[in-house]
């Protein structure tokens, strides 16, 4: 076993993922996406399974195949069995977490928000946590808790019906948005290229070194853990960078590791060297009309007067003085300070 290789726990709410794998996806669930998921992760060295298995019969020589421990929840006669499984999920992890140092990972298949504490209290002992869920039956508060969080539609191997219409939610889960509620953002390439370069720029901006590929795809997860290439359409991470690198958003170098390269931004874009000209533009017509050169608070507005879709940190800047400066050093423009305006005057060259 190598000694950086994830240990990883696995406890899955089996009735909360086989029922909405049957109503919202119209599939049965299947665990064999998971396992693989997690293979590439780590070293899975305990799997359980909670829940009344006289209600899921068939489902139990499929995970016993699997290698995964039972754990029974009885139905009761009579009475309600609400949150049993969740409850002797969250004592058995919590158990864990404390006898079991070597366990470095621990993954909740549920998307259920009753679960977010647990997960708060194994990351402030220092635990990873993953949450595998079904996007429309996730709460929001369950992803943002997590480390990564993946969609079970979305891993290899799993193949939702499509045209199923979405069941109406129960009375008692109706006031708790879910994933499916989030505004769309997935296959959205500029969306990726504006996330790509704010990311990059924050972590070059606190690194001591080179920004490894692996690092970034880390800032990433921790940004949203529920980011993931596949919704762009990239088999793996590489790739994704790969086509950035193609459209001019970054370069890559080859660095010490083999398969985790360099990232940097390139010496100079087709897309900040036009905004770099939209800039000394909109100073030169301000000088021009008002007689003087404009000052930096305010120019931001009118530079996204003449195109709405500017934004520094699409292009990698924190802020907008940050990207006069740069335009400045690339004599788009000049830049001085005004002690009578108390700010940067900003000229055409």
């Amino acid at each position: 076993m190598k000694p950086d290789e994830e240990r990883i726990a696995l406890f899955i709410d089996y009735e909360n993922l086989a029922i909405g794998s049957r109503e919202r996806l119209g599939i049965p669930f299947d665990f064999g996406p998971i396992a693989d998921a997690l293979a590439e992760r780590g070293r899975v060295v305990v799997r359980r399974a909670y829940g009344d298995w006289t209600m899921f019969e068939p489902d139990r020589k499929m995970l016993t195949r699997l290698h995964v421990e039972l754990i029974e929840i009885p139905q009761k006669m009579g009475g309600s069995r609400k949150n049993a499984a969740d409850i002797k999920m969250a004592v058995d992890a919590m158990e864990m977490s404390f006898e079991r140092d070597y366990l470095t990972t621990f993954v909740f298949v549920t998307g259920d928000s009753d679960f977010t504490p647990l997960v708060h209290k194994l990351r402030e002992h220092n635990k990873r946590v993953i949450g595998v869920g079904i996007k429309a039956s996730t709460s929001l508060l369950l992803p943002a808790a997590c480390d990564e969080f993946l969609f079970y539609e979305n891993l290899e191997g799993v193949e939702p019906r499509k045209g199923r219409p979405r069941p109406q939610r129960r009375r008692d889960e109706a006031e708790e948005p879910t994933t499916a509620d989030m505004a769309p953002g997935s296959g959205d390439v500029d969306g990726l290229e504006r996330l790509v370069r704010r990311t990059l720029t924050g972590v070059q901006a606190t690194a001591d070194g080179p920004v490894l590929a692996s690092a970034l795809k880390r800032a990433l997860l921790r940004k949203d853990p529920t980011f993931s290439e596949a919704d762009f359409g990239f088999r793996a991470f590489g790739e994704l960078l790969r086509f950035l690198q193609e459209r001019k958003v970054l370069d890559l170098v080859k660095g010490q590791n083999r398969g985790d390269p360099e990232v940097t931004f390139p010496e100079q874009g087709a897309g900040e060297d036009r905004a770099f000209r939209l800039l000394s533009d909109v100073c030169a017509d301000a000088e021009q009309e008002n007689g003087e050169p404009p000052v930096l608070s305010g120019l931001k507005n009118k530079v996204r007067k003449r195109d709405q879709g500017f934004s520094e940190k699409s292009l990698g800047y924190n802020g907008f003085l940050q990207f006069c400066k740069a335009a400045a050093a690339r004599d788009h423009v000049t830049l001085e300070w005004d002690d009578e305006y108390d700010d940067y005057v900003v000229r055409a060259p």
